[in-house]
């Protein structure tokens, strides 16, 4: 009878014993997340610059964790500046791919201003895996939170608290070459203290400083003249025929601001996009996706890119206010023709460099390092906000589109877009050639 008794209760205890399923993170699990923090930052509004500070850190969160457990990635703790060493998992059980989500996950939950809509996001996907093997989630949940609270305290000494408090940029109305607030909403200058963010790789924010902009004159036959009349035919150009314009196809794809204002008589209303820094993450995902990488290779994409664009911002927006540019549409307007509107909006910064030439020549730089130099692609990034495919033979076939768009656009002279273009890929080329991320120079492009 007793034996009866014990078999019984061992079957009422198996039979109420939950099974353990093995938990597998994707690569497009990985993808999701930055899709998520992408469309969170696009409701918050976040500048350019800020959203790229975003990226940055919450994909290192994620690659730093999958650093301690593959062995084809190095730890980036003593190459990105000031990043000390980076606990390690105390248990055999970590589920890697778990312990980075939720490191990448709580890293851009504290940088949004939409907590919940990231939250709502996350929970989905962690309560399914809960569900599945609830101690293994939540040992690897403890070592992902420990990783993302390292990379908080190395985060909070980068000096952007301290650039909250600091000043407006002051605008100098007394010299016509100086940059102007610009129709229709007149925003102050974005960010002008961007160039004290602690950089990630490159020395300092200066040490990728461009030529000088061309001398401004409003002379008749002057380089600067000609630029700015260029800038003005082309818009003329354009008009004859918008809606079969390559020009202006290729202007909008670009465009990428995060905040248009647009007036509508009595009426103002504003649409938001992702910024361009957020266009390359997306590009990141479909060159990810047609290499097939896995989530580790995944994430390794990822954190290598969005480094590249955080710094890129950074060395633009230490030349941005030091030259302090004019922007095409203000002496269009005064000189020329009043009425003149640019194809795009001009964004609220000076001129010089042009931005998204800066961030996307180290962007494509950063891709062709991972990926190689004749990965063709369908960039269909801009599909959701009602655009069209577009298709490229490279990345760097993509980043000089995008460098040319800016003059298509009517936002940019030629020399900010070619010079900026340049500053990019120097830069570009500095950070792959400092960060030291895989042990097999190979990366993912002949894996």
């Amino acid at each position: 009878m007793k034996r009866i008794l014990l078999l019984i209760s061992i079957i009422s205890i198996t039979a109420c014993e939950k099974k353990v399923e093995e938990i597998t993170v994707t690569g497009d699990d990985f993808h999701d997340a930055n899709d998520n923090l992408s469309k969170t930052m696009v409701h918050d509004i976040f500048s350019p610059p800020v959203a790229s500070r975003v990226y940055a850190y919450s994909n290192i969160a994620a690659y730093e964790v999958i650093a301690q457990f593959n062995p084809e990635y190095k730890s980036l703790a003593g190459q990105l500046t000031d990043l000390g060493p980076v606990p390690k998992s105390e248990s055999e059980i970590t589920n890697p791919g778990i312990a980075a989500m939720v490191a990448f996950y709580d890293i851009g939950r504290t940088l949004v201003f939409s907590e919940d809509r990231l939250i709502e996001k996350r929970d989905s996907l962690f309560n399914t895996w809960k569900e599945k093997d609830e101690r293994g989630f939540k040992v690897s949940e403890a070592y992902g939170l420990k990783v993302a609270a390292h990379i908080k305290d190395w985060m909070k000494k980068d000096n952007y608290a301290e650039t909250r408090t600091m000043p407006k940029f002051t605008i100098h109305t007394d010299d016509e070459s100086r940059w102007q607030p610009t129709p229709p909403a007149y925003m102050d200058g974005i960010e002008p203290h961007w160039m004290k963010i602690r950089p990630f790789v490159i020395d300092s924010s200066n040490q990728f400083k461009p030529a000088p902009p061309p001398e401004f004159s409003m002379e008749p036959g002057s380089r600067f003249h000609n630029e700015l009349m260029e800038v003005y035919n082309i818009r003329q150009e354009i008009a004859k025929d918008e809606e079969n314009s390559e020009e202006m196809e290729i202007a909008k794809f670009w465009d990428c601001n995060p905040y248009v204002s647009i007036t509508r008589g009595h009426l103002m209303f504003a649409t938001k996009k992702i910024t361009p820094g957020g266009h390359w993450i997306g590009i990141t995902k479909i060159a990810c996706q047609k290499a097939e990488a896995d989530f580790d290779k995944s994430v390794y994409a990822y954190a290598k890119t969005s480094v590249a664009i955080a710094d890129a911002f950074i060395s633009c927006w230490d030349e941005k206010y030091r030259s302090n540019l004019v922007r095409p549409e203000t002496l269009i307007n005064k000189y020329i023709d009043e009425n003149w509107t640019s194809v795009l909006q001009t964004p609220p910064f000076p001129e010089y460099t042009s931005g998204h030439s800066v961030v996307s020549g180290a962007a494509a730089i950063a891709l062709t390092d991972i990926f190689g130099d004749n990965f063709s692609f369908d960039d269909d990034t801009e599909v959701e906000y009602g655009l069209p495919v577009r298709s490229f033979k490279s990345f760097k076939h993509a980043s000089d589109e995008a460098a040319r768009s800016r003059l298509y656009g009517g936002i940019h002279y030629r020399a900010a877009i070619e010079v900026g273009l340049e500053q990019g890929q120097s830069l570009g080329d500095f950070v792959v050639d400092n960060l030291s991320m895989t042990n097999a120079k190979s990366d993912l492009a002949s894996k």
